[in-house]
């Protein structure tokens, strides 16, 4: 039986230095920073109109520009911390047809995602998502989406890939654009650590909740 690893999506050596600072400075100063590094959640473009089901039929690959990544919060002394890390090594391809988005798979190299953080980075890279062994997190869909006619917003349903482990997941996404030459896909799941191997750490002065998200924003071109 493989050994859970003790450790938690993006969280890692780093727990150490922030114990110091919050000494220093206090939790709430830490958690205002960390607040303040944080990504903003995925969103469609202001420009993004939705996505017409028979001007976007075809097959549309991930470009310039895409990013996926997670989000998970820290606690640290009762001060809520989020912390947020991406990568653009996103590859895919999404499939149209008619008013259904039919196909989809997506990989991620998560070796590459970042924080703003090194020491947290090699952690996760290493013990939390052992990126030598699991170099890519995927996503497969494996039931057809419907597009509604005027709205953004499509329910993905599929098998999500992280550390080796495999799920069926529901992804909360929208998608838009100007249907003739470019789309965007945004959206993200909730997942549970220990569905995927990975368990939350709790050293004390820092702990991790046991649940994040995966989250992403696609950028995706014709042919």
């Amino acid at each position: 039986m493989r050994t859970r690893t003790k450790a938690a999506v993006g969280i890692g050596a780093a727990v150490v230095v922030v114990g110091g600072v919050a000494a220093i400075f206090g939790p709430g100063w830490y958690a205002d920073q960390a607040a303040d590094d944080a990504e903003a959640e995925p969103s469609l473009s202001a420009s993004a109109a939705p996505a017409d089901g028979a001007d976007s039929a075809g097959t549309w690959t991930v470009s310039d520009g895409s990013y996926a990544g997670y989000r998970v919060d820290e606690v640290l002394q009762g001060e809520d911390v989020t912390v947020t890390g991406r990568t653009e090594d996103v590859t895919g391809q999404v499939t149209i047809a008619e008013d259904e988005v039919t196909e989809a798979s997506i990989e991620v190299k998560v070796a590459t995602i970042a924080t703003d953080s090194d020491r947290r980075d090699d952690y996760f890279r290493g013990s939390a998502i052992e990126a030598e062994r699991f170099p890519t997190a995927t996503f497969v869909l494996t039931e057809p989406a419907a597009l509604t006619e005027g709205a953004t917003e499509v329910e993905l349903v599929g098998d999500l890939t992280v550390h080796g482990e495999t799920r069926s997941v529901t992804v909360d996404a929208e998608v838009g654009g100007d249907g003739a030459s470019a789309l965007q896909v945004v959206g993200s799941v909730p997942i549970t650590f220990e569905d995927f191997g990975v368990e939350a750490p709790d050293l004390g002065f820092v702990s991790v909740e046991d649940t994040g998200s995966v989250e992403f924003s696609l950028e995706l071109v014709k042919g």
